[in-house]
């Protein structure tokens, strides 16, 4: 009898795809893209087939909490990212046009693997329907250790990735601590650095912030 063996995802994991990714759009896309655009070209990155085409479905979008973003698919158009391809009644089809993106060759499951974490990373029931909150999230989490729930990065890399000027950072990080996705989270103005905690899948109650 032929049994078939399981398959191993390959290097990276989910989680350093995803913050790669981020990074990459930090740089490929326009300074003042939209946080639902970002999450859109992460997801049809993360998707796209061998043809380099990608198939959102509604299912996905609600879930993302961008069915009605037309705005934010304007957006990656314009950036020359996507081209919309014909659709059907499940789904938003789009062809990518970035030829950075098409060098990538980590193997389809693996990235697929990926983009469903990047979902789950999110917490919609936690953060809100607001695209900057989901975003915010999700690099909080992409940016965390996953054994000690400590995560830091410089306050300009983060307004970069998720596409917020700086000033915009504690109002969401407050909001991220509210919402019980941090416990807290403290920025030091000197050097930038900013820090947070977060616990198992980000559901703790509220213990403050501070800006040092």
């Amino acid at each position: 009898m032929n049994v078939r063996r399981r398959r191993h995802p390959k290097e990276p994991d989910s989680q350093t795809r995803v913050r790669e990714m981020l990074n990459y759009f930090a740089a490929a896309l326009p300074a003042e893209t939209s946080a639902g655009a970002r999450m859109l070209a992460l997801q049809c990155a993360l998707r796209m087939n061998i043809s380099a085409q990608a198939r959102l479905s509604f299912g996905v979008l609600r879930s993302l909490r961008l069915e009605t973003a037309a705005g934010a698919w304007c957006e990656l158009r314009g950036a020359g990212l996507i081209r919309t391809l014909p659709s059907d009644e499940r789904a938003v089809v789009v062809q990518i046009l970035d030829a950075g993106l098409l060098t990538q060759h980590p193997a389809r499951p693996d990235r697929l693997r990926a983009a469903d974490w990047a979902m789950r990373g999110l917490c919609p029931a936690r953060t809100g329907s607001t695209p900057p909150l989901q975003l915010a999230a999700l690099f909080a989490i992409a940016w965390t250790d996953r054994g000690t729930g400590q995560g830091t990065t410089e306050m300009d890399q983060m307004a970069r990735e998720c596409g917020s000027p700086i000033a915009a950072l504690p109002p969401l990080l407050n909001q991220l601590v509210t919402a019980r996705v941090l416990t807290t989270w403290q920025a030091v103005r000197e050097d930038g650095e900013l820090s947070w905690h977060i616990g198992p899948n980000g559901c703790y109650h509220h213990s403050g912030s501070e800006i040092l």
